[in-house]
C-alpha cells in the first residue's frame, strides 16, 4: 500500500530552479530516502509534502489524502523535522516541548523523555540560544514524541555529532519496527544505507535514479585493490584479462572490478603471484550515486 503518493510534481522558480514532474511512491512501513546536490529541490519536495507550498502542477497524497486539501487531518499522522529551525522567543525547550504536546494532543510523556534522554537533550536551555546541534535534538523531540504513523524528515541528522547521529540512526529503526512509514532527506550516505528501503537520487529538479539497497548490499560487481610485491609480477598481472580500474606502478598496485561469477577464476590467477596485500572495497551508495551523477553531468 503507498502511504505517500507525488505525481507529476512541479513547482518552478525560473532558472532552471525548482522541481520538475516528480513521480514517486512510498510504500507503507518503508524508509524512504531523498538524495541530492544543495538547489536540487529536496526542500522544495518536502515542503510541498506538508502542504507549506503549493505546487504550480501535479499532486502529493498522503494516505489517500491531497495535501493541499486535507493539512489538518494529515498533520494528525505526521511528525516533521524540518531543514531550518527556527524557533519562537518562548524560553526554554521544556516550553517548547510542552506547546508541541498540547497541538497534538499527547498527554503521555513517556516516549518524549525517553527520547530527551537518549539524545542527552538539555530541555533547559534557552531555545534562542542553543547550538545548532541542540536545535536539532529539540525538533527530533517534537517530531518522533507522539509516534506518528508518518515521519518526514528534512536533513534531520545536520548539526549532530557521530555519536548523536548514531543514536538518531537507532530511533530510526525503532520508528520503522513499530511501523511508521519515514520519508527522509539527508547528505550522509551512510546513514541512508543503514536504514533505508529505497533511495532517490535528484539532480536539477529531477528524480535521476531510485535504487532498492537490496541492490547495493547485494552487489554482483566487487571491487579489490591488490599490492605486489615486485614489479614483475605488477606488470605480469596488467597483463591478465581483468577489468582494470586504476593502477599505481610507483607501488605495484592495482584497482579491478570483478563480477561475482569470476572470482574463482581471479583468485587462481592471484595465486600465480606474490601478493603482498588485497583489500576488498566496499561498494556504497555513495559509489552509486556519484557514478550515476557522472553520467548525468556528461548529458546535461
Amino acid at each position: 500500500m503507498a502511504i505517500i503518493e507525488i505525481q507529476n510534481l512541479t513547482k518552478d522558480y525560473g532558472l532552471s530552479r525548482g522541481v520538475f514532474d516528480i513521480n514517486l511512491e512510498v510504500k507503507e512501513g518503508e524508509i524512504f530516502g531523498f538524495v541530492g546536490t544543495n538547489g536540487s529541490g529536496k526542500t522544495t519536495t518536502i515542503r510541498n509534502m506538508m502542504g507549506f507550498i503549493k505546487p504550480d502542477y501535479g499532486s502529493v497524497k498522503i494516505l489517500n489524502h491531497e495535501v493541499n486539501y486535507n493539512t489538518e487531518y494529515l498533520m494528525k499522522h505526521i511528525g516533521y523535522v524540518p531543514g531550518e529551525i527556527s524557533f519562537p522567543d518562548i524560553g526554554d525547550g521544556n516550553a517548547f516541548i510542552k506547546i508541541q504536546a498540547e497541538m497534538i494532543g499527547l498527554k503521555n510523556m513517556d516516549y518524549a523523555n525517553y527520547l530527551i534522554k537518549k539524545l542527552g537533550l538539555d530541555t533547559f536551555a534557552n531555545l534562542k540560544r542553543m547550538s545548532k546541534g541542540m536545535k536539532q535534538k529539540t525538533a527530533i523531540v517534537c517530531g518522533f514524541m507522539g509516534k506518528p504513523d508518518i515521519l518526514i524528515l528534512d536533513e534531520p541528522s545536520t548539526g549532530l555529532d557521530p555519536l548523536m547521529r548514531e543514536l538518531f540512526v537507532e530511533l530510526l529503526i525503532e520508528a520503522k519496527q513499530r511501523g511508521a512509514t519515514i520519508f527522509m532527506s539527508s547528505h550522509v550516505f551512510e546513514e541512508m544505507e543503514k536504514t533505508c528501503d529505497r533511495v532517490a537520487l535528484l539532480h536539477n529538479g529531477n528524480i535521476i535514479d531510485i535504487v532498492d539497497m537490496k541492490t547495493i548490499h547485494h552487489n554482483e560487481l566487487k571491487t579489490y585493490k591488490i599490492e605486489f610485491t615486485s614489479n614483475k609480477d605488477y606488470q605480469n598481472f596488467l597483463k591478465e584479462k581483468f577489468n582494470l580500474i586504476s593502477k599505481k606502478e610507483k607501488n605495484y598496485q592495482v584497482t579491478v572490478d570483478i563480477m561475482d561469477d569470476q572470482i574463482n577464476n581471479f583468485m587462481r590467477t592471484l595465486s600465480m603471484y606474490k601478493v603482498k596485500y588485497i583489500k576488498e572495497e566496499k561498494y556504497t551508495l555513495e559509489k552509486y550515486f556519484l557514478k550515476k551523477m557522472t553520467e548525468e553531468k556528461k548529458n546535461d
